[in-house]
């Protein structure tokens, strides 16, 4: 089990970039110029989404998905050279920010560098022709972890990506690969420095399909034994649902508890409204006051705080993942950007000061998230309007303190003989007195 999770890495805001759509240029040199605007955010991590060649053979899209890796030891020189990249790592370094590689360590491309060296190394058909667990990823073959030989060229290759400056993994679909082939890497890893390892866990009827064909799939809970932190698909399934009006919050809310209970204690997952696989958060909630609640009660559920470029200024486009499509910055919403710097300012204050969270719903759509460190004194109370609710609540107790978004005294009263209060159109993160 991952004893040795970092403690900060429960209040840490990640920010995922995608090199080839984070500028125009595309590239190393030009993302530099954006580091201190993202450490400005309030980012503790930078995670890289994969940064090597792109394999021909099979390629979706005009420039090919960048999980379909032609080799795992070099950049892909439409990123620029080595000597770029230990660039960009010193400045971010130099700014404070963790740097994470992401690993693709379940398939390579049709046409990669393994594959011509080593076909015995792949996951193979009954003819003997390399084949992959998921059909619709028919840009990539499967590796096949039976083969001890391809374990070390594996871990040997994390090593030498920590040697040039790396600061941990963002390990791609990593309950796919043998837990155990994990458990080996981060224990030699372990040596080298201090590594942040966290985990694409998949969905659970994702993990369940794979099963049911016969396939090795971990769950998250198996996970977090070699992960520091995993994914929240185990959770976004249920919120996936309440955004196609399938469902409530309710299922949702439910399995908040499941995993604070069913998790080992020091466990952390990774929280996030969208990232390069999902639909943009402010394409999805279209109202930027809707986008805020949410925003908030995504920021104070315990665990990282994910982020993908863009999503600070509202932007509701999602870059193409197989061709160059640059964000347009411009674009973006800079009220909201302010307005997101306080929350996520205000939510790693809560988090690193606090250890005890509730949640409940107070009405229809309408939350309180609670954080409180008795030793300390501290309580934060928020109250989020996720579906922009009119009308009154009640609260469970008064609530008086200072609102950390708008600096305003918050009085509202509360308990079983208080008058109702009108339910809030912005949220409150209140630090209470």
């Amino acid at each position: 089990m991952a004893h040795d999770t970092p403690q900060w890495l429960k209040s840490a805001a990640l920010y995922q970039i995608y090199l080839r759509n984070f500028t125009a240029e595309g590239t190393f040199r030009a993302a530099v110029e954006r580091l201190a605007e993202v450490r400005d955010l309030g980012i503790d991590i930078i995670y890289l989404t994969p940064i090597h060649p792109i394999g021909a053979l099979g390629r979706k899209g005009r420039l090919g998905s960048p999980y379909a890796i032609r080799d795992y030891r070099v950049v892909d020189p439409a990123l620029g050279t080595m000597d770029d990249l230990h660039q960009f790592l010193a400045a971010a370094h130099g700014l404070g920010l963790k740097v994470l590689m992401d690993v693709v360590f379940n398939h390579t491309s049709c046409d990669s560098v393994l594959l011509q060296e080593h076909l015995d190394w792949f996951l193979r058909d009954k003819d003997g022709n390399p084949t992959r667990k998921v059909a619709e990823w028919s840009d990539v073959y499967d590796l096949d972890y039976s083969h001890a030989a391809l374990r070390d060229y594996l871990i040997d290759t994390l090593m030498d990506w920590v040697r040039e400056g790396f600061d941990g993994f963002r390990c791609d679909v990593a309950a796919l690969i043998p837990l155990d082939f994990w458990r080996a890497a981060r224990a030699q890893l372990r040596s080298m420095k201090p590594l942040v390892w966290l985990a694409e866990s998949v969905e659970p009827s994702f993990v369940k399909l794979l099963r049911n064909s016969g396939r090795y799939a971990a769950s998250d809970p198996e996970l977090h034994e070699a992960f520091d932190a995993t994914y929240e698909y185990d959770g976004f399934e249920y919120l996936k649902a309440y955004f196609r009006g399938e469902q409530g919050l309710d299922a949702y809310v439910r399995h908040i508890s499941i995993q604070e209970t069913l998790f080992p204690a020091n466990s952390v997952k990774a929280r996030f409204l969208e990232n390069h696989d999902q639909p943009r958060a402010a394409a999805v909630f279209g109202d930027t006051e809707r986008l805020l609640n949410w925003t908030v009660f995504s920021h104070l559920l315990p665990g990282l705080i994910f982020i993908y470029m863009g999503q600070e200024r509202a932007i509701d486009k999602r870059p193409d993942l197989f061709d160059s499509d640059p964000i347009a910055w411009e674009e973006g919403s800079n009220q909201f950007l302010s307005r997101f710097r306080k929350v996520l300012a205000a939510a790693k204050r809560v988090k690193s000061g606090t250890r005890i969270f509730t949640l409940r719903q107070l009405s229809l759509g309408v939350f309180m998230l609670q954080w409180q460190e008795p030793a300390k004194s501290s309580a934060y109370t928020a109250l989020v309007n996720l579906e922009q609710r009119f009308g009154e609540m009640r609260l469970p107790a008064p609530l008086n303190g200072k609102d950390m978004l708008s600096g305003a005294d918050v009085d509202l009263d509360g308990g079983p003989r208080a008058h109702s209060v009108a339910i809030p159109k912005t949220p409150l993160i209140v630090e209470e007195t």
